[in-house]
């Protein structure tokens, strides 16, 4: 799940990323879940979801306006889950799709 908020004092966009716990592979253990992108340069590591009591996971970023950005959520270091309300799909060039986020100019999200 995806929330953006325009803040125009900052002209950027606050994004929360989630992913619900029924979007979890079955039967995992889960560890870690991260959230990687265009934003951090897939790099695993730099963008950790915290654990919430209802078994979801979020992160929160700060976004430039009027761009995409492709992302997945990383489970345990190996599993790849999309984002299912994301604002449209790509294709990776990897196999599965990537999610993507955009974000508009002003305060339509």
């Amino acid at each position: 799940m995806l929330k953006k908020k325009y803040i125009k004092s900052r002209d950027m966009f606050k994004v929360t990323f989630e992913l619900d716990k029924r979007e979890l592979p079955d039967g995992l253990d889960v560890q870690t879940v991260e959230l990687l992108g265009d934003f951090n340069d897939w790099a695993p590591g730099t963008t950790p979801m915290k654990a919430l009591k209802r078994g979801a996971y979020q992160a929160s970023l700060e976004l430039e306006p009027g761009r995409k950005y492709q992302f997945r959520y990383l489970v345990n270091g190996k599993h790849w889950c999309n984002d299912w309300e994301a604002d449209a799909y790509i294709p990776s060039g990897f196999g599965p799709e990537n999610s993507v986020l955009s974000t508009t100019n002003g305060t339509h999200a």
